[in-house]
């Protein structure tokens, strides 16, 4: 028989449990269905946190957006990557519309094979890839659409909202057109400006001037410069001849002016009154452009260098001191280049890292590093009434050279590094230049519509090197896991370029939204093993196969003459070259079992992970749970006696 006081606390304890079940029931009922959910970032590194830039471009949506998430579920039944994923894109797109406030409507739709979604999605501009299950398409984009309602009141935009989005009454559409999961640090970056594409009506206008071949060769199939076709996605990019240049219309917003050589007068005056006017000129010269398509002067004894460039005219004016003869090297910034087969320094070629970028300055405070080769700097003459305000410098370990002497080290770069010395000034290699400017053209003043000199508040950005622009300095080709070549950044250049542009078109919502970390946890300590097992067969596995080179290298001395008779062999020789056919084979099955090694102990690792994780440790935590509960009612039995 139960106690009467046991028998009362136990009534009681499960009393309180009911209770406890009830509350919790009725207190979600009611949150969810009455009270709108909060939402609580608890990841390391706030992966569902929108930026600041992500929200207002959200708050300044004046139409309702729909957005449709492609993705091919059965497809990737195998390819559990791709399918994780999915899940941190359509929880980022989540975040957005639970944000919105009913401005973004959220369709996700799987394109079987052959059915209209799938037709949708191409017709969209959606990319598929090949490799899913059964040999079928993978599609996984995003395509977004504006469509006129009528409703003025953000809050109205609910109401407006069909049940389907499918784009016949689309007022304007665009599209990610595959979600690359090496670009996940940039996840928030792509659909934010997708989102911010389609709120603005209108792309901003962009000039381009350049004696580069920037925007390709469209005869010979030569694609744009990476960095050109990232800014032909945000903005109406418009070529420049700088031979006919007689004014810029005013309704380009922005001009980059790159790798300026012997820039006719008219085209200088035209920039003068563009500046002068409000216009917001980018400025990029050289004193060593490498991907000067011009011949190299063969002549040592030649003071010209046809690869370099200069706004002598301009930059006077404007109070520059800018040397097209002097390049900046900075031992300890230098890049790790291979030439001849072997891997050295470059101290013309730099890594500029987050010390030598502008924190301050909205352009450079979200990148972490720049690559520049032989580039040049800027500095402010002694009467100079303008501002030059660094983005890019130099450590303060680096010296200014001759053009000339790195030129003549392009096949020795360590030979620049030959009684080096630092002068422990940081140079800067790109900067904003803040007016009040005059004109350079005073002889001109008595032209119709001539300006004489700018508001207080007009600027110039100055950009001292034109490698920087180019795909070899900061692009690799790389191979999507499933075949597709994709483009990798190496560095921030080119969202460097996009920034100043977006950033002088007068669009900063884009910069504060910096790049994230990936939602991809890898085993760094089996990583880390499995680096060790490499290394440690590594050694054997290349004495193996250089011993096999020597073999077939000497049988093939062995071998007959091509046309020999077979009986021009002695017996000393075919047996000698049994024995190395022999050994050959020797070899090839030691290198067999040197792979399969190293296979075995990588399985065996999993499964003493595996092990630990499924077996021991639960163990362990069973058998303090035990250990725990016997001390616990002996001590009670003790109590009790």
């Amino acid at each position: 028989m139960i106690p009467r006081p046991l028998f009362r606390r136990r009534t009681l304890l499960f009393s309180a449990l009911i209770a406890l079940i009830v509350s919790y029931c009725t207190l979600a009922l009611v949150t969810s269905r009455w009270l709108e959910p909060e939402r609580f970032d608890l990841t390391q590194d706030h992966l569902y946190t929108l930026s600041t830039g992500t929200q207002q471009i959200i708050d300044s949506a004046r139409r309702p957006l729909w957005l449709t998430l492609y993705f091919s579920q059965h497809a990737t039944r195998d390819l559990p990557q791709l399918r994780s994923y999915e899940q941190r894109v359509n929880e980022m797109l989540q975040e957005m519309v639970a944000r919105s406030h009913g401005r973004i409507r959220l369709q996700v739709v799987d394109p079987v094979p052959y059915s209209d979604d799938e037709a949708s999605a191409e017709g969209n501009g959606l990319t598929p890839i090949s490799g899913g299950t059964n040999g079928e398409r993978i599609f996984f984009g995003l395509v977004g659409a504006t469509r006129q309602t009528g409703a003025d009141n953000p809050s109205d935009v609910a109401a407006d909202l069909p049940d389907d989005i499918d784009g016949k009454s689309t007022d304007r559409s665009l599209a990610i057109p595959f979600f690359d999961p090496g670009r996940e640090t940039f996840l928030e970056y792509d659909i934010a400006k997708l989102l911010y594409q389609l709120s603005e009506p209108q792309r901003p206008r962009i000039g381009v001037i350049s004696s580069l071949p920037v925007m390709g060769d469209p005869p010979q199939g030569a694609q744009p410069w990476t960095v050109m076709r990232q800014l032909q996605q945000l903005f109406d990019v418009e070529t420049l001849s700088p031979d006919k240049l007689k004014q810029i219309d005013k309704s380009i917003q922005v001009v980059l002016l790159i790798h300026p050589k012997n820039l006719p007068n008219d085209a200088q005056y035209a920039l003068d009154q563009y500046v002068l006017e409000g216009g917001h000129l980018v400025v990029f010269v050289d004193p060593l452009a490498e991907s000067d398509p011009t011949p190299f002067v063969d002549d040592a004894t030649s003071a010209t260098n046809n690869h370099s460039s200069n706004l002598p005219r301009l930059f006077a004016d404007w109070g520059v001191s800018y040397s097209p003869d002097q390049v900046v090297l900075d031992r300890g910034r230098a890049l790790q280049i291979e030439l001849a087969g072997a891997n050295l320094a470059h101290p013309a070629m730099l890594g500029l890292g987050a010390q030598e970028l502008n924190r301050d300055d909205v352009v450079t405070s979200s990148l972490q590093r720049i690559y520049v080769s032989s580039a040049g700097h800027f500095d402010l003459l002694p009467n100079a009434t303008t501002r030059l305000i660094p983005l890019v410098q130099s450590s303060a370990d680096a010296e200014v050279v001759p053009t000339q002497r790195v030129i003549e080290a392009s096949n020795n770069p360590t030979s620049l590094l030959q009684g080096y010395q630092p002068q422990g000034q940081n140079y800067v290699i790109a900067a904003r230049l803040r007016g009040p400017f005059v004109s350079a053209f005073p002889e001109l003043a008595k032209k119709p519509g001539h300006l004489a000199e700018s508001a207080t508040n007009a600027e110039i950005i100055l950009v001292a090197d034109t490698d920087l622009l180019t795909d070899r300095l900061w692009v690799e080709t790389q191979t999507f896991l499933l075949g597709q070549p994709m483009l990798s950044a190496l560095a921030n250049n080119g969202d460097f370029i996009t920034n100043l542009v977006d950033n002088l078109s007068g669009s900063s919502a884009l910069l504060s939204i910096r790049g994230r970390s990936s939602s991809q946890r890898p085993f760094s300590h089996v990583l880390a093993l499995k680096r060790a097992a490499d290394r440690k067969f590594l050694q054997k596995e290349q004495e193996l196969e250089s011993e096999l080179a020597d073999t077939k290298q000497r049988l093939d001395e062995l071998q007959p003459a091509k046309g020999a008779r077979d009986d021009s062999t002695s017996t000393e020789q075919k047996h000698e070259i049994e024995q190395f056919l022999k050994r050959e084979l020797e070899i090839s099955k030691e290198l067999r079992d040197v792979q399969h090694q190293l296979n075995a102990e990588i399985d065996a690792l999993g499964m003493q992970l595996k092990m630990i994780n499924i077996v021991l440790l639960p163990m362990l935590i069973t058998a303090i749970g035990l250990l725990y509960g016997w001390r616990r009612t002996r001590r009670n039995r003790r109590q009790r006696t």
